[in-house]
């Protein structure tokens, strides 16, 4: 069923009288976000988080614990009490990248959480600063080629999307380049606005401030299609890569075992936050597209995702830092 299909029909029935009994924990509800502030995934978190607190008439506060690429907030929900009053706001990084390229990790994925809700999936977009001669993707291949090793990119962290989309670039069109990780979007957007780095495949949410005041330059989007907010702007797969597809995306999780009536009740009133026009809208301009639905298929995307990146982790021979 289509997202909008979906929530057309959740709001014409306006819920189950049983899923709106469910009680919310009596304590404040922290959604914690893995990232320092001003990155995609605290945006997204501080979106959903002002929608919940006004539907519930219950503080729900953002809470930073950056660190690892998301890996410290996962870990340290993973060990809450499962009554909803700690959430993750996860992302790619954390919950399909790190499971595979961190043998030693305080978490199992399937185990330790409780998928709740996708909230929206988003190109990386390919930027650089404006020192850099490369207008095209075909003219950065061409550079990577020429100076194998050289070029840099920046990321997030070791395992962060950024990371991820590169190895994945590298892989395909055969070149080296130098990935130089961050701790957090906002020091590595700094320094790639500032010159000390070439380029980043940045998430769409944060670099989209970066594009729009004309801080940067971007060559390419990296899902399939072209998202909404960037119609002019080619993917990787139609300039010469087909089928290249590096999503970064963004969704809510409890602890494991969380009560299936809880998850009922909050996937449903999420759903409804993100059917609100400003809601979407505000998420589509950052490139936050195909969100929403049920806990069930938002559980079935992440079993892909970690097959998924899996594979790239192996086949790139990427190791943690």
């Amino acid at each position: 069923m289509k997202r909008r299909t979906f929530l057309a029909a959740l709001a014409a029935v306006g819920a189950a009288p049983l899923v709106r009994a469910q009680s919310l924990p009596s304590a404040p509800i922290r959604i914690i976000v893995g990232f320092p502030p001003g990155g995609g995934t605290d945006v997204m978190a501080r979106v959903i988080a002002q929608q919940l607190s006004a539907r519930w008439d219950h503080p729900v506060v953002v809470e930073n614990k950056a660190g690892a690429a998301g890996v410290i907030a996962a870990d340290y929900v993973a060990k809450q009490p499962n009554d909803g009053s700690a959430l993750l706001m996860t992302n790619i990084s954390n919950h399909a990248i790190a499971p595979s390229l961190y043998p030693t990790l305080g978490y199992d994925v399937r185990r330790d959480f409780t998928p709740i809700m996708l909230v929206g999936i988003t190109p990386n977009l390919l930027i650089g600063n404006h020192d850099q001669k490369a207008n095209t993707l075909a003219e950065l291949v061409a550079q990577c080629k020429r100076e194998p090793g050289v070029v840099t990119f920046g990321s997030s962290g070791v395992g962060a999307a950024q990371h991820l989309a590169l190895e994945m670039f590298k892989l395909r069109a055969s070149v080296d380049a130098l990935h130089v990780p961050y701790r957090g979007s906002g020091p590595m957007a700094s320094d790639l606005v500032g010159g000390q780095i070439n380029y980043s495949f940045e998430t769409m949410t944060s670099a989209t401030p970066l594009v729009r005041g004309g801080k940067v330059k971007v060559l390419a989007q990296t899902r399939i299609k072209r998202a909404k907010a960037f119609p002019d702007v080619p993917t990787v797969a139609e300039q010469g890569y087909p089928g290249f597809e590096a999503s970064t995306w963004y969704g809510l999780v409890g602890p494991g075992g969380m009560a299936p009536g809880l998850v009922e009740r909050m996937n449903a009133d999420m759903n409804e936050a993100l059917a609100r026009p400003e809601v979407a809208e505000k998420l589509e301009s950052y490139g936050a597209e195909d969100g929403g639905d049920s806990a069930a298929k938002f559980n079935a995307f992440i079993e892909a995702e970690l097959e998924k990146w899996a594979k790239v982790i192996r086949e790139a021979n990427v190791k943690p830092a």
